[in-house]
């Protein structure tokens, strides 16, 4: 085997580095940049309208050109974390989001009014400050793990 070096190989051959594992963003923090993104847009919106009366199959192929999601979607950063779309589908399981959720936050029947951007960005915000079951478990194992330390060290064993 003849070892070349990367600068050598970069001239002849499309060398592509091997990223390391990237830290992925929570499901709060694609959130949070949603809410940031949509703050920042500065145009108009349109929300999806009669989501809940959609057949499933229809309901998750629903989308708008000037929908929060397109404005999303068009992120760089939400791309290349994999948002595939700006379909509802798409961003229930990107967003790991309820079905609820995702109703509650871009269904235009709960809104009142005209809708803006920051609107939007505060229910996002919202829906991302709500903990996890994940979360919760995990507090719980910490509790109950300090808790049994604690025994532990007290009994003198």
């Amino acid at each position: 085997m003849e070892h070349k070096t990367i600068e050598y190989l970069t001239k002849v051959a499309r060398v592509h580095p091997e990223r390391a594992k990237e830290h992925r963003l929570l499901r709060r923090e694609r959130l949070y940049r949603f809410a940031e993104i949509l703050e920042r847009s500065g145009g108009p919106v349109s929300l999806l309208s009669r989501v809940e009366y959609q057949p499933e199959s229809e309901r998750m192929l629903l989308r708008d050109d000037r929908s929060p999601l397109t404005v999303a979607f068009n992120d760089p950063v939400l791309r290349a974390e994999g948002l595939e779309s700006d379909r509802f589908g798409d961003a229930i399981r990107f967003f790991q989001l309820t079905r609820w959720e995702a109703h509650e936050l871009l269904c235009d029947c709960h809104y009142t009014g005209p809708t803006t951007p920051a609107m939007i960005a505060r229910r996002a915000r919202m829906i991302g400050n709500r903990q996890t079951v994940g979360e919760l478990w995990e507090r719980t194992c910490i509790a109950i793990t300090t808790a049994w330390r604690s025994w532990r060290g007290s009994s003198g064993t």
